[in-house]
């Protein structure tokens, strides 16, 4: 058979500060036939996303292909002028960017920006483009397909506007899609529908297709081969079983490993040490939301409904659930960000302030916020010392050589060298800015610091670098976590406690120490199953027990309000008669943990819970 796609010798080089030209991109070779899936994997600055742009004759700017060639179909790519290189993109060469919220016009509605590349390649005229767009909405298993269209990326969620760009992709039947790390933002659950749609079109549409990941577990549910990189070059490439089951290079073998986060060290667990003391952290049947008061004078729409918990001195927190489940608002309300409508907030068992103008500088500094995305919480124009030299003048008042000299120390105190405090945020890598970032947070020297998704955009291997720090520095410092994110197995690599959101419910807590078996919340039991398996064929199997994508996280009127359990309409354990019609009581634990359900854990354990795609039974 004929390859689509033959990479040979490919060049890229990056210029310096010096003027001088430095290879990123190191005589790489590979062939993709044509209805194949190849995944580049590797960790960030591998060369993963310059070598999939080199596709579309593409380098980004400060860097150029150097050399080799690039034939798809029978197209020598490198030597195309503007004009056909224009022709190539989007028409026999698509794209899916790994952020879809940045990738599209927000003053256009979905339809126009779908059907857009089709008009301009003349591919279709606009009524068929739009009839065809309907047809993948549907295919791609988008709610209301006929209408979806007119909405703005506004108003759907992310894996709703990451499927939408996988339509403005195949709408116009391209020999190659790229899809560039299109599931890394996503939760868990969101992953699995978004996962599922591509790997149905792609089967559908005979697709041939470049898949950029860092994720094995995801990478073996999609591929047919798997090309390793590293440094720009390529250490292993090989059919997908062969790779995941005999990796022959050791850095292949060292990603595997990285794949399953290890329990952490995290020293002697601090609430064990403080029982007779209050908490460092109380939250107390907190509600806070947005909308116009309703008749009880609480915010017409609930993101935290009557959440309860406590953070131990020198202990972390582990706070886990989908999009929309209400994650961050919590620890938004915890920095004064968003003000509670309810409850209360206690630091050291004094009560914060609900809005962070009432707050001291004392209580702002001792609670500091790690923020999701490095690249919008740094400013671009400042260098990185002069974004950690604020919080040491704000908080501290220092300046000049002191200030000089404490920037170094946490540039070291977070693993970087000295040389990064005259560098601009843009020149450092998604796991040096995030580093920053926590760098930044422990620079007002707090006692709490609130980490809301701060590895998951990060590959495996930095991921693991950042969870490992920050368990060294918990260690050190004594600091407390909130940590926040939808990777349960993340969650459980370093956190003391657990407590899990539904809706902004309390559905689940439980300490590290409790088995890591049943009895679980049904919605907890949904998140662990999952989180994609290092294995081929395990998407095929959870889907295949039911053909129906879950309903949306959107709570029925009394589940909003606190009156029902929140999780009931996507339930596989369910009982109607009941849960439709009284409140779940929390139920006590033998570990010390609780669970809000009208089953007992004993029941729970027995039961044999639904898989991520299968329908809810009564």
């Amino acid at each position: 058979m004929t390859p689509l796609v033959q990479v040979s010798g490919l060049r890229v080089v990056a210029r310096n500060d010096a003027g001088l030209d430095v290879p990123i991109v190191k005589d790489v070779d590979f062939a993709l036939n044509p209805g194949e899936v190849l995944a580049l994997i590797g960790e960030s600055g591998s060369g993963k996303t310059t070598i999939a742009l080199s596709l579309m004759g593409y380098a980004r700017s400060g860097c150029r292909i150097a050399g080799g060639s690039i034939r798809v179909g029978e197209q020598q790519v490198l030597e195309l002028d503007a004009r056909q290189l224009a022709g190539l993109r989007g028409r026999t060469v698509a794209y899916i960017a790994q952020s879809a919220s940045s990738a599209f016009n927000p003053a256009r509605t979905l339809m126009d920006q779908v059907v857009e590349s089709a008009c301009i390649h003349g591919t279709l005229a606009r009524a068929q483009a739009e009839a065809k767009a309907v047809d993948l909405f549907r295919a791609l298993a988008l709610p209301d397909p006929d209408t979806i269209g007119k909405r703005y990326p506004h108003q759907v969620s992310g894996g709703q506007l990451q499927r939408v760009m996988a339509a403005m992709a195949f709408i116009t039947d391209p020999a190659l899609v790229i899809l560039d790390e299109p599931t890394t933002a996503l939760d868990v659950t969101t992953q699995i529908e978004v996962l599922r749609a591509f790997k149905d079109v792609v089967r559908q549409l005979g697709t041939t297709a470049v898949y950029v990941s860092h994720d094995l577990a995801v990478v073996a549910q999609m591929a047919d081969r798997i090309v390793v990189l590293r440094d720009g070059e390529v250490r292993e490439n090989g059919a997908t079983p062969q790779v995941l089951k005999a990796p022959a290079h050791p850095y292949t073998q060292s990603l595997l490993a990285a794949a399953a986060p290890a329990e952490r060290d995290i020293g002697v667990a601090a609430p064990a040490l403080t029982r007779l003391a209050p908490p460092l952290l109380e939250i107390r049947n907190l509600v806070a939301g947005y909308g116009a008061p309703d008749a009880s004078g609480l915010p017409s729409r609930r993101i935290i409904n009557d959440v309860s918990l406590t953070i131990a001195r020198g202990a972390t927190l582990g706070v886990i659930g989908e999009s929309g489940c209400g994650k961050t608002t919590l620890a938004r309300v915890v920095a004064g960000m968003v003000p509670g409508a309810r409850g209360e907030v206690l630091l050291d068992g004094g009560a914060l302030p609900a809005c962070g103008h009432g707050r001291t500088r004392e209580q702002h500094q001792r609670v500091q916020f790690v923020f999701q995305n490095a690249d919008t919480a740094l400013n671009p124009a400042h260098t990185i010392g002069g974004i950690l030299a604020r919080p040491l003048t704000f908080y501290h008042n220092l300046r000049g050589e002191q200030r000089r000299r404490r920037v170094l120390q946490l540039l070291d105190l977070v693993k970087l060298p000295a040389a990064i405090a005259d560098r601009l945020p843009g020149e450092l890598s998604g796991g040096q800015k995030q580093r920053i970032n926590l760098a930044r947070a422990l620079a007002a020297e707090p006692d709490l610091i609130l980490c809301d998704e701060i590895t998951s955009a990060l590959d495996t291997v930095v991921a693991a670098a950042i969870l490992d720090l920050m368990a060294e520095l918990r260690r050190e410092l004594k600091v407390s976590y909130m940590f926040i994110s939808h990777d349960i197995n993340t969650v459980r690599a370093i956190c003391d406690d657990i407590v899990v959101l539904y809706a902004g419910q309390k559905v689940e807590s439980r300490p590290r120490a409790a088995p890591a078996d049943a009895p679980f919340h049904p919605y907890s039991q949904l998140l662990i199953s999952s989180v994609p398996q290092l294995r081929q064929g395990w998407l095929d199997q959870v889907c295949a027990r039911g053909a129906d994508p879950l309903p949306p996280l959107a709570p029925d009127t009394a589940a909003d309000s606190g009156a029902l359990c929140a999780f009931r309409p996507r339930c596989a354990v369910r009982v109607d008669g009941l849960c439709n019609r009284l409140p779940p009581p929390q139920q006590h634990l033998e570990h010390g943990g609780t669970i809000l359900c009208h089953h007992s854990g004993a029941d729970l354990a027995l039961f044999e819970h639904a898989a991520p795609c299968a329908e809810a039974v009564a």
